[in-house]
Parts: C-alpha cells; structure tokens; sequence
C-alpha cells in the first residue's frame, strides 16, 4: 500500500467523520422492535443528509449498505424484518464513500443495554483488543505486532478468534493490502509506515472460532451457534502513533 496524499487523507477524513455520525445515531436510536431493515433505512437517510455515499451497497454484489449480524450471525448479514429482541448482541458494520475515499468501522451493541455476563465479556474484551491494537500502531510496526496484541487480549478473555475474517488496507478500495489478521506472531508481516491507513477489526466467538455461510450467499454463522461480535476502526498511520479516522 502507498501513503496517501494530503488531499486523500483530507477526505478520508470526512469520510470517516460522516461514519462515525451514522454509527453514533445507529447506537443511540437502534431498541426493542426496531427491525434491521428499518436500521438500514435510518443510515442511508443520515449518510444522504452529511453528504456522503455508502460503500457497501453492491460491493462484490451485497444487495444491502449495511452488514446487521445478529447474536450467532458473525458478519455480511443482509438486513431483514425480523424485529430486535431484549439482549440480542447485533453487529453494525458500515462503510463510507466521500470524495472516493472509503472509510470502514463496526461496533457491536446489545439492544436493550444490559447484556448477560457472557455477552459483556465479548463485547468488553472484542473492543478492548481493538483499542490495544490501535495502542500499537505507529510507523515501522510490523503487522504481526499488531496482530499478537489482539490475539493477546482476546485469549485472556476466552473468546473465539474467527480466522477467516481479518483487517485490511482501506482508502481506494473497500479491501487493499496489507491484510491484518487478529491472531499472529510478533516481528512478522509487513511493515507499517505514515500516510498509511488501515481498518483493524478484531471478530470473536464465545464458542468455537469456527464459522460457515447461509444459504443466501453472504451470512456467515458461528458452528456451534455462540455468540459473535466485531468492533472496527480506520486508522490513518502517523510517525508517532495513529489517528482514529471514524470517531465523531
């Protein structure tokens, strides 16, 4: 991946801003009753009105552009009408177009506020590792650092690591090198460098790691029917650390 230019990071900025907004009002809004596909509508509103595009909708054909995945659905779920349950863990993974520049995050909730002790703890440890990462990276740290501090997290809170998933280069392309795996080795990988930018995004199980898709071509299901959850950020590398691209 080559550095980005001012001008791309500028956009990338915004577009990660107008990101944050929607997921931000997806959290505050999203209850009891309201259907994904009714979360689907409030985005595309919200995105139209802050004046930028969503990068999903009909990328390598999803019908959707947004992914709701719900309790044992892990991730590319298409939104449906079957309205949220009390203490349903649902996934929001969005995508954002401005200028042509593409930002990506993710944030799991559970509907209704008050989760069960298991699915706090993969929601707490899930978003802990993603902040643990974001803590390492910076010009000249290998992917593989980045990826032995998410495994780290996630191993002390006993979840699932989905291997099949990982982070990757975002900016031109919704997916562009390098890949970042939320598992690995330390001094391994490529090297990240400043003017980089990447979305990290750990995904977990509270079972079994291993996963499968539905019939409808896109959801993918844990095996053993746990739980799943997934938090993202993009991330602009910088000399000293990183700037979070999609927080309000």
């Amino acid at each position: 991946m080559q550095p980005k230019t001012d001008a791309e990071i500028k956009a990338m900025r915004e577009s990660g801003r107008i990101l944050a907004t929607v997921l931000e009002k997806i959290r505050r809004e999203v209850k009891v009753g309201l259907t994904p596909r009714r979360v689907s509508e409030l985005a595309a509103d919200e995105t139209e009105r802050l004046g930028g595009v969503p990068a999903f909708k009909g990328f390598e054909g999803y019908p959707d552009i947004i992914c709701i995945s719900n309790n044992n659905e892990v991730q590319h779920s298409i939104p449906n009408d079957v309205p949220f349950k009390n203490g349903d863990i649902v996934n929001f993974d969005f995508g954002i177009v401005y200028e042509g520049m593409i930002t990506d995050a993710g944030i799991t909730v559970c509907i209704g506020g008050k989760p069960d002790p298991d699915s706090a703890r993969l929601l707490k440890g899930t978003e802990e590792a993603l902040y643990a990462a974001i803590g390492m990276v910076r010009d000249g740290v290998r992917v593989g650092d980045v990826s032995a501090t998410i495994e780290k997290v996630l191993r002390s809170y006993n979840l699932g690591i989905v291997r099949e998933l990982v982070g990757h280069g975002v900016g031109h392309e919704l997916h562009e090198a390098p890949e970042i795996p939320n598992y690995g080795h330390t001094g391994t990988g490529p090297m990240l460098k400043t003017g980089m930018t990447i979305a990290i995004e750990p995904i977990t199980t509270l079972g079994d790691h291993r996963i499968f898709g539905a019939h409808d071509g896109w959801t993918l299901l844990t095996v053993d029917g746990s739980r799943s959850a997934q938090f993202e950020h993009t991330l602009l590398v910088t000399q000293d650390g990183c700037e979070i691209l999609t927080q309000v």
